[in-house]
């Protein structure tokens, strides 16, 4: 006899935007510390949250991993790969991946070295409700109810801005209407995370949505309180990792001015030199108290080096490089640095330095997508790389890593605004920036890199865009912001808030957080201060190299003619098996690519072998009128006329009637197969067939 399952199951419901999210725990996934499924309209998402039952031995970092795993069965799509099953995650996929792990990251406690996976499993996508936010919100729910500790809840929204009126968790259409994407996480209290692309939104839009959004949050946050009241688990205990308090003290007394001058310069290449001394000094000293504890040593160094980092700061308003609050360090553009690339730019600020070159392809370099969104294909990109030499690090190198796609994907964001149009621009555009040297926000030296290649190029922009970052030091009730954070300031400082825009407005925002989240005067303040960096920036290191976008395109790059025929015309320019098409590719050497829309790409490094590739095709799709005369090759002869192509793939009858003035027997007393003549078009007949005529178009002979 068979016995029926019974589940154990819990459903919660509340309001998102307006309309119903549910929560279901208990049905699925059982052997999880916490799941749940959570159902948005026609959305779906499983969350899986895990911890390992011991700590990982031999590391100093909390290991979280989260997998955010786009299914195409959600969208009732089978993979294009060739083995038919999802594979490596999309580019897509792996941003939304940091998204999720940014707001939650910051809330585990510091010192557990317990494995933590979170696995977000699309199930089921209908478009007018966000996959990602109902990821979020259940990653939320699946740590707030499992044993693992956590000092949540989280919550996430989208906030739109659609006729200059905010949209909660836009849909779809409204997306695509919007000239805001935000995506925000807060706890009750404080902001947690932002990302946001826009178009050119100034700061005050900026911050209002922001704020929207947080009081949005704070309900789902409740919510997911209640639920964690009535079914959450205890949390677990874990081993505490914790410097060596008396170890920490007694180099902390003995050290402290060394580390203030180990730290007390603007060269990274000196302080590392200086720490490795340290170090060395250290060991030399207390080695033998405290034997094979060099870790321990790694420890309180970094500890100590922490310490006069933040007191500098928060005590002293003094930064280890000098520089005041909010001055940015020492800047440098060029552009054109490499001849055969379509453009190029560097920009160098401090010891960062990043050259993005730029690309321009045709339609068919267009980048093909396989995943859950409505887009199947990709204009513009930007691909960025970190080399460990650009930190004077010996490894080798790797495919790109979460880091360096997350960070293409912000440079790009930040750029994507002022692209022209594929009408203004019929070009597929790649950016690829190489970091040179790294010493603190390089993703927004790509964004200043980018703009560089992009003017240098060519590429019509709609306006320079500028990005820089800023750092926050917190304590207790003490807070300081300040502008253009180096790497020992981003290592020891509480944030990283990237913002990139024109002078109008922002146009990308990305937060990194180490506390438990941000208050409006901290959003603000972060605002107001890369707003003023970035106008220096644009002002006087960036448009005194180059202007504004160079008005021809590199001679390398391929020259593009755009056009649009009519529909039905296709057929006529591709041929029988693409004879036509061919044929003009092989007379002119330009490349074409056709879209079902009617609308043609022509591409060459000739431009004459466009314009040539282009009067073909005008020739072939035009209508002729009555009356209208052409010069065209005999191609078939039949008892009744003979055929003659005006144009590529366009032929019409000359009836043996209208071949000469007098009467003939045959039509070869006239002309043979490769002859040229002269014809004027008179008609088309009632099937669309062309009636030509060779009497008439050219004047009486004494033959005929």
């Amino acid at each position: 006899m068979v016995t029926k399952m019974q589940f154990t199951t819990h459903e919660f419901e509340t309001l998102v935007g307006g309309r119903t999210m549910k929560i279901e725990i208990g049905k699925m996934a059982g052997l999880s510390n916490g799941s749940c499924l959570v159902r948005y309209g026609d959305t779906a998402v499983l969350v899986n949250a895990t911890a390992s039952a011991k700590p990982r031995d031999g590391i100093d970092f909390f290991p979280l991993s989260v997998d955010y795993e786009e299914k195409l069965y959600s969208v009732g799509h089978i993979p294009g790969s060739w083995g038919r099953r999802e594979g490596r995650p999309g580019e897509k996929a792996i941003l939304t991946s940091r998204v999720i792990d940014r707001p939650i990251r910051p809330l585990f406690p510091k010192d557990m070295r317990n494995d933590v996976c979170i696995s977000c499993t699309v199930m089921s996508v209908e478009q007018d409700n966000s996959p990602e936010i109902c990821a979020m919100i259940g990653t939320s729910v699946a740590l707030s109810i499992s044993d693992i500790p956590w000092n949540g809840p989280t919550a996430a929204l989208n906030v739109g801005f659609v006729d200059g009126k905010y949209v909660i968790n836009p849909t779809e259409a409204q997306r695509a209407a919007s000239t805001l994407a935000l995506t925000v996480a807060g706890s009750e209290e404080k902001v947690v995370m932002i990302e946001a692309g826009a178009n050119e939104i100034p700061n005050d839009i900026m911050y209002n949505a922001i704020m929207l959004a947080h009081e949005e949050i704070k309900p789902i946050c409740r919510f997911i309180s209640d639920i964690q009241a009535k079914i959450g688990k205890p949390k677990f205990d874990y081993p505490h990792v914790n410097v060596p308090e008396e170890m920490f003290e007694e180099i902390k007394a003995g050290f402290i001015e060394d580390m203030r001058f180990a730290m007390d310069t603007d060269d990274k290449t000196v302080r590392d030199a200086n720490l490795a001394v340290l170090k060395e000094k250290v060991l030399a000293a207390l080695g033998e108290k405290y034997p094979d504890s060099e870790a321990a040593f790694d420890e309180c160094l970094y500890k100590l080096e922490k310490f006069v980092v933040r007191r500098w700061l928060l005590d002293d308003k003094k930064r280890v490089d000098g520089r005041r609050m909010d001055q940015v360090r020492p800047l440098a553009a060029e552009v054109g640095i490499l001849p055969r690339v379509h453009g190029s730019g560097m920009f160098t600020r401090g010891q960062t330095q990043v050259l993005t070159t730029c690309t321009l392809g045709t339609v068919a370099d267009y980048q093909p997508l396989d995943g859950i969104s409505p887009e199947t294909t990709k204009r513009y990109m930007h691909h960025y790389n970190f080399p460990s030499w650009s930190v004077g690090e010996a490894r080798a190198a790797r495919s790109p890593g979460r880091r360096e796609i997350g960070h293409g994907a912000l440079a790009e964001r930040a750029l994507e605004p002022v692209i022209p149009s594929e009408a203004e621009f019929p070009y597929c555009i790649r950016l690829v920036s190489e970091v040179l040297s790294s010493n603190g926000s390089t993703s927004q030296g790509s964004v200043c890199g980018s703009t560089l290649a992009l003017m240098d190029a060519g590429v019509p922009i709609k306006a320079p865009v500028a990005g820089i970052s800023c750092g926050l030091i917190t304590e207790e009730d003490r807070w300081m912001v300040f502008t253009d954070i180096q790497g020992v300031e981003d290592f020891f400082g509480d944030m990283d808030f990237k913002v990139a825009g024109t002078k109008t407005g922002i146009t990308a925002i990305q937060m990194d957080l180490k506390i438990d989240g941000l208050t409006p005067a901290i959003i603000r303040e972060a605002l107001n201060q890369t707003y003023e960096a970035r106008l220096e920036i644009l002002d006087e290191i960036m448009l005194p190299c180059i202007a504004e976008p160079r008005a021809e395109l590199s001679e390398f790059a391929p020259k593009m003619i755009q056009m649009q025929i009519d529909v039905d015309k296709i057929r006529e320019v591709i041929g029988k098996g693409g004879s036509v098409i061919q044929k003009i590719v092989a007379d002119t050497g330009a490349k074409i690519d056709i879209e079902e829309d009617g609308r043609i790409f022509i591409s060459s490094a000739d431009a004459k072998a466009c314009r040539a590739a282009e009067a073909t095709i005008k020739s072939i799709v035009f209508e002729p009128e009555p009356g209208q005369m052409f010069y065209g090759r005999v191609t078939r002869i039949m008892t009744f006329g003979a055929f003659v192509e005006i144009a590529p793939g366009k032929e019409g009858l000359v009836h043996i009637s209208k071949l000469a003035k007098k009467r003939i027997n045959k039509v070869e007393d006239v002309c043979n197969v490769g002859d040229m003549l002269w014809v004027k078009f008179e008609e088309l007949d009632e099937k669309g067939r062309i009636n030509l005529s060779h009497k008439d178009a050219v004047p009486p002979t004494d033959e005929q």
